[in-house]
């Protein structure tokens, strides 16, 4: 298969991208990235020589390039992952979270179906669901859960999920859709809480925690996530959506107290702000639809998990420091200009 995969210089994208171009030599998995404040191509560096990968740089929400990137190529799976998808971004500035989200979304569904891909599959969020309440821990999303929203990201998220659906019901469209809960794991760009807590920890620079650090969330390793994305790319019913989570819920200071104990820092470190403006409460999510249809289990539990992601950002400092001090920013020149490079810049 030919895969175009939006978005596969961010964190989960990244991942994906590593993990199919790894997986699977004999497919061909072309990369579009905008190259927008969290797309690294340094995630990239491994691959970025193989011959069933290539590079594209472009937006998802410029219609007369994806047309022609679709024509050139004539893809036969997308995965969009291509998403502005920092909650407090989008609290600060909606106009570009609508635009990527919304209108990028409507411009990969109608180049693919133009082209005739075979699979659409459409990454989303459990956030589209907004939150359970912290007292009621018998409570879990499922894919039949009615979606209510809580910031504009998850607002955005939602409505490119209702797109891909009506897609599919009046032009017949091949697609699936997955929700996941949080990630964590490596190439996790650090303005997030766990990379973020990791990266100021072992500078001895205070944690910012939101509020009383009460809030809930399910986390799931980057890897199971894309291993689940996978299965459900080659074996998930058309038109279904699939919730994918790690039965690890924890509290935010949990998270954060669990991050000081693996480095040996002190808890005076943490530092409580102002809470977020709609902070969700807790996210929890039911996969037993992806473990009973498609036989998923996920590889790792947060303790496990948690481990390996600190040692990977002990082992990968220069990757994290390039982001901080911004030089990240300049990999695309310095590795895409050259003519004779193999990766296609369109």
């Amino acid at each position: 298969m030919k895969i175009l995969v939006t978005g596969g210089a961010g964190f989960i994208g990244g991942n994906f991208v590593l993990y199919m171009v790894n997986q699977y030599p004999e497919d061909t998995i072309v990369n579009l990235d905008a190259l927008t404040y969290a797309g690294n191509l340094e995630t990239l560096k491994s691959v970025e020589d193989k011959p069933n990968y290539k590079f594209v740089k472009g937006d998802i929400a410029d219609h007369a390039f994806i047309d022609q990137l679709f024509k050139d190529e004539q893809f036969d799976a997308v995965v969009n992952f291509a998403a502005e998808s920092h909650v407090d971004r989008s609290i600060t500035d909606p106009g570009i979270f609508v635009k990527t989200n919304i209108l990028g979304t409507q411009v990969l569904l109608d180049a693919s179906k133009k082209y005739g891909v075979k699979r659409y599959h459409q990454v989303s969020t459990d956030e589209v669901y907004g939150d359970l309440p912290l007292d009621r821990l018998d409570l879990f999303f499922t894919e039949e859960t009615p979606l209510h929203t809580s910031s504009p990201y998850s607002a955005s998220k939602a409505g490119a999920d209702l797109l891909v659906l009506a897609y599919h019901r009046t032009f017949q469209m091949p697609v699936t859709i997955s929700r996941c809960s949080n990630n964590y794991g490596p190439y996790h760009f650090p303005e997030k809480l766990i990379p973020l807590m990791i990266s100021r920890a072992l500078n001895d620079q205070s944690l910012p925690v939101y509020g009383k650090g009460e809030n809930v969330r399910d986390w799931l390793h980057v890897y199971d996530h894309c291993v689940a994305i996978d299965l459900i790319l080659r074996r998930g019913r058309i038109g279904e959506v699939y919730n994918i989570g790690g039965h690890n819920e924890r509290t935010n200071l949990e998270v954060v107290q669990t991050i000081l104990r693996e480095l040996n820092r002190p808890e005076t470190l943490i530092q409580y702000v102002t809470d977020r403006k709609g902070h969700d409460l807790r996210y929890a999510i039911d996969p037993t639809k992806i473990e009973t249809e498609l036989n998923w289990k996920p590889k790792y539990n947060f303790d496990t998990g948690i481990k390996q992601t600190i040692q990977w950002y002990l082992d990968n400092k220069a990757w994290w420091q390039n982001i901080l001090s911004g030089e990240y920013s300049h990999y695309f020149e310095n590795q895409y200009t050259d003519l004779h490079k193999k990766s296609t810049v369109r």
